[in-house]
């Protein structure tokens, strides 16, 4: 599938829920969110009529993601049912890794490749703060288990919020020394105005680019190799500190000119919403489409729609994003 752009659209990312074990600062807001009622979340055998449309048009790679994806009962089987669809050769997960130490072994089993999971900070009281309900200790036993699992490669997604975690940036770069992991460092999108309660008073987080991130690695680990990408499909730039079984990654929406050039992507939100973008508001729903019986030239029909509809870009400023939904409704 091409876009109006000669993009290439071959990757799916599937929100299979809204809900979530964590409460994160910059997804879900202070007050929460309303949860979408369970009689509008899409089935498991909806959402594969969707990945089958989609992968006789081409995409051949899909993400599973959330609000949190291993919080819905039977995500393994979903993946199992996934690792069957002809033409898809790689299935990933993006996760906070609370329920890997379960869960590990089963997907693998099932056929899921690797997994994203979510780290902010290495510090158990900050970890707290970032995800108002959670413990450090359940998200490195999770990324443990992801790879004592064979789960490869183990990427770790690092939000860098200059005033939060800005101070970390050598640390959690340090995990790429000694073990394969590839952490990424993402810059902070605009899904919400939020504040953390760290020390001795709330912080307002505020946007880190890419290049002081780059400078805090380097100035505590030394100059970064350009580095061959670990397996996927996403828009980060690897490096690596010398002599490192792992490498660092960097994804710069708002300050890395022609960002979204190569983008190949949609998503489909868990209350079966087809995006062409992150940052923007356009969708397309299919759940009624879904739910009155369509047939697979239907909905191929609805996905080419969303394609020709992509935009060029995202909006191109760190203040403007999508009003409609925040992060945890959308999948990321």
């Amino acid at each position: 599938m091409k876009d109006a752009f000669s993009r290439n659209i071959n990757y799916l990312r599937i929100s299979v829920t809204d809900r979530c074990n964590l409460r994160c600062v910059y997804c879900m807001p202070a007050e929460g969110v309303r949860w979408i009622p369970h009689s509008e979340i899409l089935s498991y055998e909806d959402i594969l009529r969707v990945v089958e449309a989609a992968a006789e048009l081409g995409v051949s790679k899909v993400r599973v993601t959330g609000g949190e994806p291993t919080v819905r009962a039977g995500i393994a089987d979903f993946v199992r049912m996934l690792a069957q669809v002809p033409g898809l050769d790689d299935i990933s997960m993006t996760t906070n890794g609370i329920a890997l130490p379960r869960l590990a072994g089963p997907l693998k089993e099932a056929g899921l490749k690797r997994v994203n999971i979510s780290l902010d900070t290495l510090k158990a009281d900050r970890f707290k703060a970032i995800t108002r309900v959670g413990k450090l200790g359940d998200a490195l036993a999770g990324i443990r288990a992801a790879q004592e699992a064979g789960l490869s490669p183990v990427k770790v997604n690092v939000v860098a919020m200059q005033g939060v975690n800005d101070d970390e940036i050598a640390d959690l770069a340090r995990l790429t020394l000694e073990r394969e992991l590839h952490v990424r460092f993402i810059e902070l999108m605009p899904f919400t105005d939020f504040h953390c309660s760290l020390g001795q008073g709330e912080v307002r987080p505020a946007f880190l680019p890419t290049k002081r991130v780059m400078e805090e690695v380097e100035k505590a680990l030394g100059k970064l190799e350009v580095a061959k990408p670990p397996l996927g499909n996403g828009p980060a730039r690897y490096y690596r500190v010398h002599g490192a079984r792992g490498t660092v990654g960097f994804i710069s929406p708002f300050s890395q000119e022609h960002f979204c050039a190569g983008c190949n992507r949609l998503r489909l939100t868990s209350d079966g919403k087809l995006r062409p973008c992150l940052l923007n508001d356009q969708e397309a729903d299919l759940r009624p489409a879904l739910r009155r019986g369509a047939s697979r030239e239907e909905l191929q029909r609805f996905v080419l729609e969303v394609v020709r509809s992509k935009p060029e870009r995202h909006p191109p400023t760190p203040g403007q994003g999508p009003h409609s939904r925040k992060m945890i409704q959308i999948g990321g």
